[in-house]
């Protein structure tokens, strides 16, 4: 099996704001056209205009309505891509080392010239970000865009991913989760930011950020079941946001 690394000198991931998240997909779209046209093979589509398309994705946004204590219901938009996990399972199951974890900054790759197809990694994920190209035959997940954050001939500005620049409610955001006084650290300190199913022991370095109590709410506490570590019974990879919901 690949080992991976004891440590590592950064822990670059993203935070999800689902606060502020609504869902408008402009970091699918824009995920899908950067690393469709400037990163390794195109992300490849299968009829994509016919009755029935699929397609290869690094990003998704799932959308859940909840309406807690019967009052105003309201929608929940679920931003879904690799976690870039400290203990990845993907990693460790992977029989040619294609998939690896990078030791100088924690992202999570896959050597694509390595890489059989067998699908080790996406049984393995417990979160369900990879995803077999079609008509490539590798498997394919979310790089951070690598090739943008290291980009100097890329404005400043523009090197972060593609979707968290694209985003237009501010909800992504990018940075070292290794380092306290990042932006992302205290961002995740200040909006008690909660790992996904933690029970799984993958410990993901992105961070998710859960929605603020609603005035029409009538002061329920969102907070703590979105806390609460464990499914009792999960449904799918989302098994804990699905039981985390139903108690809203």
């Amino acid at each position: 099996m690949t080992q991976l690394p004891t440590h590592t000198e950064k822990k670059l991931g993203l935070v999800i704001d689902l606060d502020t998240c609504v869902g408008c997909h402009a970091c699918v779209v824009s995920c899908k056209g950067w690393n469709t046209e400037n990163y390794g093979a195109p992300l490849s589509d299968q009829d994509p205009y016919g009755a029935d398309p699929t397609g290869t994705f690094l990003n998704r946004v799932h959308s859940y309505e909840v309406q807690p204590n019967q009052g105003v219901a309201q929608l929940i938009h679920f931003p879904k891509s690799c976690l870039h996990c400290d203990d990845a399972p993907c990693v460790t199951v992977c029989p040619t080392g294609a998939s690896y974890k990078r030791v100088e900054d924690g992202i999570v790759l896959v050597n694509e010239s390595d890489c059989i197809g067998c699908g080790l990694c996406a049984w393995a994920c417990p979160y369900g970000a990879r995803e077999m190209d079609s008509d490539q035959g590798v498997m394919k997940k979310c790089t951070l865009c690598v090739d943008r954050i290291y980009n100097e001939n890329l404005p400043e500005e523009d090197r972060q991913p593609a979707c968290v620049r694209t985003c237009p409610s501010n909800a992504r955001h990018f940075g070292d989760l290794a380092d306290s006084e990042s932006d992302v650290s205290k961002l995740v300190a200040e909006r008690g930011g909660i790992d996904l199913m933690p029970e799984q022991g993958t410990k993901p370095v992105n961070k998710y950020l859960p929605p603020r109590p609603k005035d029409t709410w009538d002061q329920i506490d969102i907070l703590a079941p979105l806390l609460d570590p464990v499914a009792e019974e999960p449904k799918g990879f989302l098994g804990w946001l699905d039981k985390t919901l139903e108690k809203l």
